[in-house]
């Protein structure tokens, strides 16, 4: 089970409230349950033994947690790049960072219907030494990519990328479309 409860607002911008985050199941080796309250600043982590550590941490507005589909149905595929704050979750919460950025495009066919869709390539920036030594000795997590059909409103195509630090890379798509 991979369940991740989002609330946030959106009044031009997208601002996090709560996410509670659940990891369990023989497909995830290091189960989480992990939730953020952005307006306490409150961490809370319950371990696989049940023990339960809090923490509190200044957060910054833009934390992204839960939010990228959301995010990624609202950026042009003409931006850059957008850079959103992310809490690692974990005993030990972290501060990191996700760069978001088109990849080019990919055709795909819905029954005779030839689309294109965007390949946005979300990209974690461990930052200090950790995102110095981590691509030398091998552990900068992948790129985790999302596919959106351009429109209006845009649709989801597929999904690729590890769901877990150090997992095994996951797709997702929709039934329909051929690639």
């Amino acid at each position: 089970m991979d369940d991740d409860v989002t609330v946030f607002t959106q009044d031009k911008v997208f601002r996090l409230l709560t996410d509670h985050h659940i990891q369990h199941g023989p497909s995830f080796p290091k189960p989480i349950d992990f939730l953020i309250d952005m307006t306490s600043g409150d961490l809370t982590f319950k371990a696989e033994d049940g023990s339960i550590s809090k923490e509190h941490m200044d957060l910054p507005s833009d934390v992204a947690n839960g939010l990228p589909p959301n995010l990624l149905l609202n950026i042009l595929p003409s931006t850059p790049q957008t850079r959103v704050s992310y809490i690692a979750p974990g005993k030990k919460a972290r501060l990191i960072h996700i760069s978001i950025r088109p990849a080019g495009t990919i055709p795909f066919k819905v029954g005779t219907f030839r689309r294109k869709a965007t390949d946005f390539a979300l990209h974690v920036e461990l930052g200090g030494v950790t995102g110095v030594i981590a691509p030398i000795i091998g552990k900068q997590p992948s790129d985790y990519h999302i596919w959106l059909q351009a429109g209006n409103p845009p649709a989801f195509v597929r999904e690729e990328g590890a769901l877990y630090e150090g997992g095994p890379i996951w797709r997702m798509e929709q039934i329909s479309p051929s690639f």
